[in-house]
């Protein structure tokens, strides 16, 4: 059987958000990434290959080091799928807020 990994299974993981959050703001090599870690080499090499698969990682090969940087463009279809629900959950949130004031104030 083979199952496709999705974007949202791949950041469920919280070494992978570590990942990405590391390669936001410069490009990297897999040992640089995995020099962060008190993992495996091989186990942040599955991990850069399950963001890699999904998009959200890309590689770039420079000469024999391959970096890895992060895919803007799949990262803003994330937030752009997940923001109507931030949206739902602020507007609950500010509900309740104003509701727990109201009885506070009695």
């Amino acid at each position: 059987m083979n199952l496709r990994r999705d974007v949202f299974q791949a950041i469920a993981d919280p070494t992978r958000r570590a990942i990405l959050l590391l390669v936001a703001t410069q490009s990297m090599t897999a040992g640089a990434i995995a020099s962060n870690f008190d993992t495996a080499r091989p186990t942040v090499s599955k991990h850069l290959q399950i963001l890699t698969e999904c998009e959200l990682l890309e590689q770039t090969q420079n000469g024999r080091e391959i970096y890895y940087h992060i895919n803007a463009n799949k990262m803003k279809e994330v937030a752009d799928f997940i923001e109507p629900f931030r949206q739902m959950w602020d507007d609950r949130f500010n509900k309740i807020e104003s509701i727990m004031k109201k009885y506070k104030s009695k």
